[in-house]
């Protein structure tokens, strides 16, 4: 069955999902490039931005590659799209990743500003939604055509759909670094309270893998 689902977001020890001070010389904040030693180097995530062969294996490139399986389509919030803050300027940004961004599936992207869609190599097409969170979900689902729905970030964009109950998956890798500092990924939220539940915890060298799952109510009807 189809999922919505988060997969392979990196935090902090301290919890945080992305360091102060995000721009274009920082995108993922000071320090934030600490998170993600345990991505960089594997096989998938070379294949996959850099279109390399070699990389490592294990534990982290099988959460790695887990984290692409099935997908239909991505729900990104407007940070993880570029660095612009209020209007487009101009149409000149096309996202951080190049001609060929990595996801090769529909990618909305959420927004206040409309802006037309961008079809990129490698059959990525970004298309902005000012609709809301529930708006891109329901294009993303028909995008999908029946695959996975997967929430690529930032952290203020998963803790929206975390509050409305709509990610049924989360896979949280949690890097050995303090941040001190930044975007925290669960402010506010009682996981708990959500239905969540922890059905799988991995470690390796660089990352603690946990994978929580949203639980069925006990009041659900049959």
């Amino acid at each position: 069955m189809a999922r919505v689902r988060v997969a392979g977001f990196t935090i902090s020890l301290d919890g945080y999902g992305a360091g102060p001070h995000q721009d274009i010389n920082n995108p993922l904040g000071v320090g934030g490039i600490e998170l993600h030693q345990w991505l960089i180097p594997t096989r998938t995530f070379q294949q996959a931005l850099f279109g390399r062969d070699g990389g490592t294996t294990g534990v982290d490139d099988d959460f790695a590659a887990r984290s692409f399986q099935n997908v239909g389509a991505w729900i990104l919030g407007r940070n993880m799209f570029g660095p612009i803050r209020g209007d487009w300027p101009d149409m000149n940004w096309k996202g951080w990743w190049g001609d060929s961004p990595p996801y090769h599936v529909p990618v909305f992207v959420l927004t206040h500003h409309a802006r037309p869609s961008i079809e990129m190599e490698g059959g990525t097409t970004f298309h902005f939604v000012t609709g809301g969170i529930r708006e891109a979900l329901d294009r993303a689902r028909e995008a999908a055509a029946g695959k996975d729905v997967r929430i690529g970030g930032g952290p203020n964009t998963i803790r929206q759909y975390l509050r409305e109950g709509l990610i049924d998956e989360l896979h949280i890798a949690i890097s050995p670094v303090l941040l001190g500092q930044g975007e925290p990924l669960f402010e506010g939220l009682d996981l708990r309270a959500l239905g969540y539940a922890c059905v799988q915890s991995v470690a390796s060298e660089k990352a603690t893998h946990v994978v929580l799952q949203r639980q069925a109510r006990a009041d659900a009807s049959a």
